[in-house]
């Protein structure tokens, strides 16, 4: 905290696992109102401690039984023993993807991550997922569902996956391709936004700036049409509150010149997640 005081949370799995039905359900019907025509989820649980072993995707899927899906693993611990008096335990958790068009292909990347004693139990199997959609032009839509590495300090790994990932984006382009990447960057999405929310606790040391000069040169950041009014994610080492809890913007899009787009910020007051999520709106140019 900025007072000197540090924060202090009680807990590493859900209340109970009702209240995980009912953050999972609320997740599902903000995603409902949105009527989106793709979805993307980070860190949706399988079979985990931390959420009583409710499978959200099926959950997920269940409600969109009309989507087409794919489900990639990026998060598989045995036993995660933190924190010590409420741990994680065995987690089992992915990213999501899901589509009202039929997707030709859809392939996981596996991002570089630390080998560290602690960093590579926690960012086990970070990924990305590239999924390719035929136009009729005869190019591909390719869209890529992301998460990268948190508790980065420094951002070095992160530096590293943004490395890969970007490579993956430039070839799609140089090849005729429509690129839109989208996702939880772990990144302030511009170094406006690591001080723009007001707050009591320091800037926790994962968060690094990720802005529009670090991407390549045929790509640009969308940013939020209400991002000064709305962050993505709040800090979850103490009980939410608006006023104290650190806040920024780390998810959103990424997309190709050849896509006009817009984004807003959807303000759920993290009701069902730490996270608020972001809806595109897209046409290909």
């Amino acid at each position: 905290m900025k007072d000197g005081k540090k924060p202090q949370g009680h807990r590493g799995t859900a209340i109970s696992k009702q209240a995980v039905l009912d953050s999972t359900n609320g997740v599902i019907q903000t995603m409902k109102k949105q009527n989106p025509d793709c979805m993307f989820f980070q860190e949706i649980d399988t079979d985990s401690t931390r959420s009583f072993h409710v499978n959200q995707v099926k959950k997920v899927e269940d409600d969109f039984p009309k989507m087409d899906s794919t489900f990639a693993s990026n998060f598989h611990s045995a036993f995660l023993a933190v924190p010590l008096n409420n741990p994680h335990g065995t987690v089992r958790s992915g990213l999501l993807s899901m589509s009202k068009y039929k997707m030709d292909s859809a392939i996981r990347r596996k991002y570089p991550v630390s080998s560290g004693p602690i960093e590579k139990f926690v960012d086990l199997d970070r990924c990305f997922v590239v999924m390719r959609f035929p136009v009729t032009n005869g190019k591909d839509l390719v869209m890529i569902n992301s998460h990268m590495s948190a508790y980065d300090k420094g951002g070095k790994m992160r530096k590293a996956q943004m490395k890969l990932i970007s490579s993956v984006m430039e070839k799609e382009y140089r090849r005729g391709n429509y690129v839109i990447v989208g996702g939880d960057f772990n990144h302030a999405l511009g170094k406006d936004m690591m001080t723009h929310f007001e707050h009591q606790e320091e800037i926790p040391s994962w968060v690094s700036v990720l802005d529009q000069k670090m991407l390549p040169k045929d790509f640009t950041m969308i940013k939020a049409q209400n991002r000064e009014n709305v962050a993505t994610v709040r800090a979850t080492d103490m009980k939410y509150d608006p006023k104290v809890n650190y806040m920024t913007i780390c998810d959103g899009f990424i997309v190709s010149k050849n896509v006009q787009a817009k984004a807003y910020n959807i303000n759920t007051h993290f009701e069902y997640a730490d996270h608020n999520p972001v809806r595109l709106e897209f046409e290909l140019k």
